[in-house]
């Protein structure tokens, strides 16, 4: 008997270890299917959540495999790994969420949000009864499945658009924001919902007691996780600076509290425990090396363990063969459950578009991509089913509803991608790349007949050799008012908005005709065509670069937003040109040029004498290689007397602290590659102008960028033009610490100094942005701009 009772304890020990190796060896499997099947579905772009969905769905729904899975044992414990996964989920969506965003509702991405979530509601809400979800008429239900069915998944659709490259662009990084301030409003929603009804009692409204006893534990829950929480924190991160490993006591400590606050209102009022996690990580600080670690163990733990297992779960919940295939108002239910969504996201962000100027492809996609669901609206789906407020038959129908909001994501992708490729200029539009066989073409931008003088001799002096010329778009910037818009006609061509408002009409008259008088008297080599930039400030930047791309220019030439007073010094301007100045800097298919326009029209440059002084200052970088570009054209115009200064890196001598640092930062690959490219550029203006004697040339050996700025002061009065390059240099010691003395930052540190009031009131500045092309999406710029 002794011998016997060790044997049947040694069995029962192997067989159970037996079990716990089958059931690894089963997961290990899905997990090994999954990215199977997700390398599978890679050329189709599908994210990850699709290739889990299929595998789990399936492998649970195997005879044998239900039939192991089935057992009350197994059942229960996926039951409780999947609800305590569901805690972590929303607690890791709420610590990642801000809720100072709550104070950012003027912005643009917050109104598509919160319009999207209206429209979205009250479509639901008038829709859904009629569907017959619960199978009891269930008004509180009904408006808890409108709120659900108004939220969008943040954390997916961000996971989504990073993988499918858009998360740098302009539309990406809009759709996310707007994803952020959707998910938290409509989860806040729901929170609300759970202390007003009782989803476990089906949806009947809480005793006043009960709500108040909820209420009043949740606020000392926040005040515990928004105010004590960060002194913890705060504590156990200096305990634990980055580049030591965390110290066990301290990250169990952190991780005891964390659970502390979780807990607080569902052991004690018995509030939801995933809703408590949520608010509890909303409230709770993200900074910090713990908040960073929980995220970023949480998301890897989610994404390489919980989710395959979370999708066999819910494939074991909801059993197919209970799904009503045979029945019209099951396929109902699935498809106008899919439309009410869809159909309330497209109309809200479109309708708030349409209030902020989006165009509506875009307006169109970003509500579509607002209107993905994910993991917690599946399972939600789940919990209704089994808390029996809805069939298994409308719960399978709501989970493959929640999927198609995920399958169209590509396609939308890719439109978008498509739509901004094509926008997107087939080659650099630069000076630096121009064909010299190619005409070159500008579109020189006018605020009103004051700029005309200075955009003549600019012409002038761009025109190079009359062969093949020059082609300018004189655009003339208009503010679209109420009272202009009422003078607007329509007709075909490139500028087929016409203006019949008397001011516009005698102002663009005047302009016409100072260019006409010129072009007629020296117009050997000058193509202008009149073109009307006429949108509110807004959106005139828009107007502005689908010009230049639809023309197919080089550069674009703008206004500065000051002027010059009769005194000499230039006035505040008006501010509104320069937020325009600054979109198109952004914008740009092309390099840019501002123009400072300090005397630069004052009198027509000649062609028989020297009339203008002009310097171009060469530090380095792209910038600076494109106005060294531009540079050449002017060189070529006889009545302007061209100097070019080279501003070098003097050799430090000594072994100094100081000496060491400058000549690390001087000797990095980036930099090298960077100096490389100027000498090559350098050497080639060299050869073509300063060799020949057309343009006088001279260094300035600097050390730093003190020595920068008091050279560049030391050369007022001397030249009536400079040309320079906005920035685009790579760790220039000679302009280090100069940006945070700029008063225009669009103008770059060197821009901002010569067109200083302090400076001259003669010399007029050109300051030059020059375009690149990254080439991250076959061609399109990673950072891509398409709203």
């Amino acid at each position: 008997m002794d011998n016997t009772t060790p044997s049947i304890c040694d069995d029962g020990i192997s067989y159970k270890l037996a079990t716990i190796a089958v059931y690894m060896l089963g997961f290990f499997f899905i997990v090994f299917l999954c990215n199977f099947l997700h390398f599978c579905f890679r050329p189709l772009s599908q994210p990850r959540i699709v290739s889990e969905c299929i595998v789990g769905l399936a492998l649970s729904h195997i005879p044998f495999i239900r039939k192991h899975v089935s057992s009350e044992g197994i059942h229960k414990t996926l039951q409780y790994i999947v609800e305590g996964a569901m805690i972590l989920h929303m607690f890791v969506v709420g610590l990642e969420v801000d809720p100072n965003i709550f104070f950012q509702i003027h912005l643009p991405e917050a109104k598509v949000a919160y319009t999207g979530v209206l429209t979205t509601f009250v479509s639901a809400s008038l829709l859904t009864p009629l569907l017959n979800i619960p199978e009891k008429s269930n008004v509180p239900f009904n408006l808890c499945l409108s709120v659900v069915l108004s939220s969008t998944a943040c954390p997916l659709l961000t996971r989504i658009i990073t993988d499918l490259k858009i998360g740098k662009s302009d539309i990406g990084r809009f759709v996310v924001s707007a994803g952020v301030h959707t998910d938290l409003v409509s989860t806040l929603l729901i929170c609300i919902g759970f202390l007003i009804f009782d989803p476990l009692n089906n949806f009947v409204f809480r005793s006043l007691k009960s709500a108040l006893i909820m209420v009043s534990l949740l606020v000392i829950e926040i005040v515990l996780a928004a105010k004590v929480t960060p002194f913890i924190m705060n504590w156990v991160n200096k305990e634990n600076p980055d580049g030591k490993p965390m110290k066990g006591s301290h990250l169990v400590l952190s991780v005891a509290y964390i659970v502390l606050i979780c807990c607080f209102s569902p052991v004690l009022a018995n509030y939801n425990k995933i809703l408590s996690a949520f608010l509890a990580g909303v409230f709770m600080p993200r900074d910090g090396r713990i908040a960073k670690m929980i995220i970023s163990k949480l998301n890897y733990i989610f994404g390489a363990i919980i989710y395959p297992l979370f999708f066999f779960w819910v494939g074991t919940e909801a059993q197919f063969s209970r799904f009503e295939a045979k029945k019209f108002s099951a396929w109902a239910k699935l498809f106008f459950i899919f439309l009410i969504a869809t159909v309330g996201k497209v109309f809200g962000s479109c309708v708030s578009g349409v209030m902020l100027g989006f165009h509506w492809q875009d307006s169109i996609a970003t509500g579509l991509l607002l209107n993905i669901k994910g993991h917690f609206h599946v399972f939600l789906a789940i919990m209704a089913s089994n808390m029996q407020l809805t069939s298994t038959s409308t719960s399978i129908a709501m989970i493959f509803a929640t999927f198609l909001t995920i399958f169209y994501t590509p396609l939308v992708v890719a439109n978008i991608i498509k739509r901004a490729r094509k926008r997107s200029p087939t080659q650099r539009m630069a000076l630096q790349w121009l064909n010299p066989s190619n005409e070159l073409r500008i579109l020189l931008c006018l605020h009103g007949p004051e700029n005309v003088s200075s955009a003549i001799n600019f012409m002038g002096i761009s025109r190079g050799p009359a062969d093949p010329g020059i082609i300018v778009y004189l655009t003339d910037m208009i503010e679209l008012t109420d009272k202009i818009a009422a003078t607007l006609t329509h007709s075909e061509g490139v500028d087929n908005v016409g203006v019949t408002d008397p001011m516009v009409v005698e102002m663009r008259e005047e302009i016409s005709n100072g260019v006409d008088k010129y072009l007629n008297e020296d117009g050997d080599g000058i193509s202008v065509k009149r073109m009307l930039a006429l949108s509110t400030l807004n959106s005139m930047h828009q107007d502005v670069c689908i010009l230049a791309e639809d023309l197919m220019v080089s550069l674009i030439i703008l206004p500065f937003h000051k002027q010059q007073e009769d005194g000499g010094r230039l006035n505040m301007g008006h501010s509104g040109f320069r937020h325009v100045n600054r979109k198109i800097l952004r914008h740009a298919p092309c390099s840019v040029g501002i123009l400072v326009d300090r005397g630069l029209g004052s009198t027509i440059i000649s062609r028989s004498t020297i009339s203008l002084h002009a310097a171009v200052i060469f530090i380095g970088g792209k910038d600076d290689r494109e106005a060294l570009a531009y540079a050449g054209r002017v060189a070529r115009h006889p009545g302007v007397k061209l100097t070019v200064i080279r501003f070098l890196l003097e050799a430090p001598g000594g072994d100094s602290v100081s000496s060491r640092i400058t000549i690390a930062k001087s000797n990095t690959s980036e930099h090298q590659e960077e100096m490389k490219v100027d000498d090559e550029c350098f050497a080639d203006f060299y050869d073509r102008h300063v060799a020949g004697g057309h343009v006088a040339y001279m260094e300035k050996y600097l050390v730093n960028s003190g020595q920068t700025f008091s050279t560049l002061r030391s050369l007022e009065g001397q030249y009536g033009l400079f040309i320079v390059g906005r920035g685009g240099r790579v760790n220039s010691v000679l302009t280090v610490g100069m940006s945070d003395w700029e008063e225009c930052p669009e103008l770059g540190p060197i821009g901002d100094i010569l067109s200083a009031s302090d400076f001259s009131v003669t010399a007029s500045v050109l300051i030059i942005q020059q375009h690149s092309l990254k080439g991250e999406l076959d061609g399109l710029q990673d950072e891509f701009s398409i709203m």
